[in-house]
């Protein structure tokens, strides 16, 4: 065989390779590419629409988190303000307690004070009775001059 012939031989062997190759081979490989590619397409799709609702996600968190502090802010101040309100409100309780319990010790200080002159006063009368009964040298009956010690009493 000649060089030519042989070349010529390997020429149609390889132009019908290359035709069974693009007809059979390369169509099922392109389409195994081309779905790959189609595959990674739609996962970086995919991925930046994530990335963008991640993003919405933390501002969205964001807000409601600054929504919650302001809140929570809020609810401590009137806590404060409510807590002051009470304690004004017990120091107001307190102070007209406190007035109410000065004017009863008072009431009592004066009806004891009452009291006391009263008992004082009996006991200057008896007094003046044993006085005058040792003066006299007689005995006074006190049911006879009742009037008179009433008087007395009265005096003093």
């Amino acid at each position: 065989m000649s060089i030519n012939a042989t070349l010529f031989v390997q020429m149609i062997v390889f132009a019908i390779l290359v035709w069974f190759t693009m007809k059979f081979v390369w169509p099922p490989i392109a389409r195994a590419l081309d779905e790959r590619a189609q595959k990674i397409a739609d996962g970086l799709a995919a991925a930046d629409k994530a990335k963008s609702e991640l993003a919405a996600a933390n501002k969205r968190v964001e807000q409601e988190l600054a929504t919650s502090r302001n809140e929570n802010a809020q609810r401590l101040a009137d806590a404060e303000r409510r807590g002051q309100a009470i304690i004004e409100e017990a120091k107001v309780r307190a102070s007209e307690e406190g007035a109410k319990i000065i004017a009863s010790a008072k009431a009592e200080a004066e009806q004891q004070t009452i009291q006391a002159r009263e008992a004082l006063r009996d006991q200057v009368a008896q007094l003046a009775v044993k006085g005058a009964e040792q003066i006299l040298r007689k005995e006074v009956n006190p049911a006879v001059h009742a009037d008179l010690l009433t008087r007395l009493k009265t005096e003093l």
